[in-house]
């Protein structure tokens, strides 16, 4: 059997939503993959104009938002990863906006 007969095709985003709890991702192949916004917590602490500019990265495999500076995979949605970011550099990232605003 040939084995790209077997292979699956990459989930990928095509529009998302960010509200005050969710972070909500609609795929090519029809499904809705929602996750608790605090699984992300740039985007939970992110205003809502800046968790709407967000764009489609790697085909699809992806979103990134560059306000946040923020990327989050489509499969660690799927699997259930949240983010990986060490609470040190999450609290330097929240420093450098109290500095900013």
């Amino acid at each position: 059997m040939d084995s790209s007969a077997t292979r699956t095709s990459e989930p990928m985003a095509t529009d998302v939503r960010v509200t005050e709890n969710e972070l909500i991702v609609e795929l090519i192949d029809g499904r809705t993959v929602s996750v608790p916004i605090a699984w992300f917590p740039r985007l939970l602490h992110g205003e809502p104009s800046e968790r709407a500019n967000w764009r489609v990265i790697g085909r699809g495999e992806g979103i990134h938002w560059p306000d946040l500076e923020e990327d989050v995979r489509v499969e660690d949605l799927l699997t259930g990863n949240r983010s990986g970011e060490k609470q040190e550099s999450l609290a330097r990232w929240l420093k450098s906006r109290e500095r900013a605003g």
